[in-house]
């Protein structure tokens, strides 16, 4: 028999589906652990995140 989860608790109504999950993430976390890609540097992604924070900031200037 499936036993039901406390829906305060546990988001998954049954085991099982907490189990399967649970699963399924390690298993993503375990490939991009071995498989990193190309990394970018903090230092470019920061500046290339204020360049597109001015950008939006001089589209709402414009827009008053």
């Amino acid at each position: 028999m499936t036993k039901k989860l406390d829906p305060i608790i546990s988001e998954f109504e049954t085991q099982e589906q907490a189990d399967s999950y649970d699963k399924w993430f390690r298993a993503k976390v375990q490939y991009s652990i071995d498989n990193p890609g190309q990394l970018t540097p903090h230092a470019e992604v920061m500046a290339e995140m204020d360049q597109i924070i001015a950008a939006a900031a001089k589209r709402k200037a414009e827009q008053k």
